[in-house]
């Protein structure tokens, strides 16, 4: 028995010095990124016209990816305050089918929508409620941002 115990003795001293190890170091956790979703640059067109009373005036464009589209009434002559229809929608080849509409829409005015893939797409100006005079036209420029 006696010879048991430096055995039992020194295997117990191996056991311990076994898990021992010289490496001090700490590594400290790091917090994965967030991947990050590639932006599609913006195009931007410029579309111009003249409405009549009661008239409009449809722009077919094309977004090429999912994304922002926003349609501005850029300029609007010769009252800038005059109030017209401004819509964004669908393009069918023929036809603009309005998704997005304000009837009242002045110079500055901002209408935006979110397209979830490649779409052709229209813009469409129109008077509203016969509020161009007959004997004086408007000039107008609609700006189109969209992927």
């Amino acid at each position: 028995m006696r010879r048991l115990i430096p055995g039992v003795l020194l295997l117990a001293a191996l056991a311990a010095t076994a898990g021992c190890d010289n490496n001090n170091s700490v590594t400290t956790p790091t917090n994965p990124t967030t991947p990050t979703t590639p932006t599609t640059p913006a195009t931007t067109e410029t579309f111009s016209g003249t409405l009549t009373l009661n008239g409009s005036q449809i722009y077919p464009f094309t977004a090429t990816s999912a994304g922002t589209v926003a349609a501005t009434l850029t300029t609007e002559e010769p009252d800038s305050t005059l109030l017209i229809g401004l819509s964004l929608g669908s393009w069918s080849g023929t036809a603009c089918q309005v998704s997005i509409d304000n009837a009242a829409a002045a110079q500055g005015a901002v209408i935006t929508g979110t397209v979830t893939a490649a779409a052709a797409l229209c813009v469409r100006v129109y008077d509203a409620k016969g509020n161009i005079p007959a004997s004086q036209p408007v000039n107008f420029t609609v700006t189109i941002a969209h992927p």
